[in-house]
C-alpha cells in the first residue's frame, strides 16, 4: 500500500470544457419553466451543485420538486448535446490521464456533477478504464470548498490523503483539496488567482515529472 498514489480529478473546466453546453441546458430548462437565467447568473455558479444554483436563481423557498424537475431537465438536455456534438478534452488533459494510467497511479473523478454525466463524459472521452473510481454529486452531502468529495475519493481508491494530488480549475476545488490534507495541481485558464501548489494556464504546460515531484516535496 505504501507505493500507492492517486491523482483526483475535478471534471468540468479541468478534464473538459463543457461550460457552453451546461450554459445552453440551462437556459433551455428553465425557459420550458416560463424562468429565464442570464449568462452572468449561469457564470456566477457553474461548477455548484444543481439545488445550491437553483435555489440562488430562484430564492431559497423554491419548492424541492421544481430544483428536481428543472435539474433533471437540464441535465438531460446537457448528456444529449455531450453525445450529439462530442466534447474535446482539455489541452494535455487526456495525455495526462492516460500518462498517469500507465505509470500505474490510481486515478478518480471527484466532481460536483451527477454520476451519469461523468460516465457520459467518460465514455465520449473513451477515456472511462483510466479510472478506478467516481465521486459525484450523487455521493456527498456537502459540496466544496468542504473537503468530503476528495476524502470519499481517496477511500475509495485506499489510498492516503497525503499521497492523493487533485486537480482544479476552481477556487473552491483548490480550498477543498487543502482541507483534505491533499496537494494540488490548479488550471487557471483565464489567468484567475489560485492558492495551488502548482499552478498553469493548462495542463500541457506541466513538466513530465510533475505529479511525482509534487509528492516527493512534501513539507
Amino acid at each position: 500500500m505504501a507505493m500507492n498514489r492517486a491523482v483526483l480529478w475535478d471534471m468540468d473546466g479541468t478534464l473538459v470544457d463543457s461550460a457552453e453546453y451546461h450554459w445552453q441546458a440551462w437556459r433551455d430548462a428553465m425557459s420550458r419553466e416560463g424562468l429565464t437565467v442570464t449568462h452572468e447568473q449561469f457564470l456566477a455558479t457553474f461548477g455548484q451543485r444543481n439545488d445550491s444554483i437553483l435555489r440562488q436563481w430562484l430564492g431559497e423557498k423554491v419548492a424541492p420538486e421544481l430544483i428536481q424537475s428543472i435539474g433533471n431537465a437540464k441535465e438531460t438536455l446537457y448528456r444529449q448535446l455531450v453525445r450529439e456534438h462530442g466534447i474535446a478534452p482539455l489541452p494535455g488533459a487526456l495525455e495526462w490521464v492516460n500518462l498517469l494510467h500507465r505509470r500505474g497511479w490510481e486515478q478518480a473523478i471527484a466532481s460536483a456533477a451527477p454520476r451519469v454525466n461523468i460516465e457520459t463524459i467518460l465514455d465520449v472521452l473513451q477515456a472511462s478504464q483510466c479510472f478506478q473510481a467516481i465521486v459525484s454529486a450523487d455521493d456527498v452531502h456537502r459540496g466544496k470548498p468542504d473537503p468530503e468529495v476528495f476524502l470519499i475519493a481517496a477511500t475509495k481508491l485506499g489510498v492516503a490523503p497525503e499521497h492523493c494530488i487533485v486537480v482544479e480549475d476552481a477556487l473552491h476545488g483548490v480550498e477543498a483539496a487543502r482541507a483534505a490534507g491533499m496537494k494540488s495541481i490548479g488550471v487557471s485558464q483565464n489567468g484567475k488567482h489560485l492558492s495551488a501548489d502548482i499552478v498553469v494556464p493548462s495542463l500541457d504546460l506541466l513538466d513530465e515529472n510533475a505529479f511525482g515531484n509534487l509528492l516527493l516535496n512534501r513539507a
